[in-house]
């Protein structure tokens, strides 16, 4: 069941006199939260790294793995290169200039 259709559920059992304390709507609950505190986790993994990842790139256009190779053993436990190649690719773009080659290279924006 969508996200969506579980919310106006719970909307309208609401609206129909049930309690949010009822088991129910527990229940209902639980299943719209779920997923929250693993997001909550990545979104403090990626706001650790991202000075660590940003402050190791200069003007100098360097590939992903030569920057994750310098900033690995900073980076928060479970950091991986995939996740630092998201960050840089979707998370931080607007602060990194990326150079198109035969392997993609990035700089600090200036």
């Amino acid at each position: 069941m969508k996200k969506a259709t579980l919310s106006t559920i719970y909307s309208a059992l609401l609206d129909s006199g049930y309690e949010s304390t009822d088991p129910i709507m527990e229940e209902i609950s639980k299943e719209l939260n779920r997923g929250e505190a693993e997001k909550a986790k990545n979104a403090e993994l990626y706001a650790q790294a991202k000075a660590i990842v940003l402050d190791a790139l200069s003007d100098t256009p360097v590939t992903l793995s030569e920057l994750y190779d310098e900033v690995e053993n900073d980076l928060p436990a479970g950091f991986t290169k995939g996740k630092v190649q998201y960050a840089i690719t979707r998370l931080w773009a607007d602060e990194v200039t990326k150079v198109e080659g035969k392997v993609n290279s990035y700089a600090r924006k200036a």
